[in-house]
């Protein structure tokens, strides 16, 4: 099991920034994937980001490209979120989610934080 807790949500002006927090505790993971997605309202979840925690790889989805990055923190077992440049069309609820990296599904998921930008 993989426990997730994010953190570092709140309201934000359209050009911002805003660096979320995701802990994770419960497994060692050098053999796991640690993805961002984000879920607005009448929308489907959507990937945001990721990155492999042993290699240090990242993945990006086109919306985000440029303006968000990815990173983890080994001895704090943490993974970040920078955002910068903030458009109101990021506002979402944004989820932490764990794999291992032989598998496909995120199994393991947080609570959410939310995130909103007044334009």
């Amino acid at each position: 099991q993989v426990q997730l807790v994010e953190s570092g949500g709140g309201l934000v002006q359209a050009g911002g920034s805003l660096r979320l927090s995701c802990a994770a505790s419960g497994r060692t993971l050098s053999s796991y994937a640690i993805g961002w997605f984000r879920q607005a309202p009448g929308k489907e979840r959507e990937f945001v980001a990721a990155i492999l925690w042993s290699a240090g790889i990242t993945n990006y989805a086109e919306s985000v490209k440029g303006r968000f990055t990815i990173s983890r923190d080994n001895a704090k077992n943490t993974v970040y979120l920078q955002m910068a440049r903030l458009k109101p069309e990021d506002t979402a609820v944004y989820y932490c989610a764990a794999r291992r990296i032989i598998e496909v599904a995120w199994d393991y998921w947080g609570q959410g934080t939310q995130v909103t930008v007044s334009s």
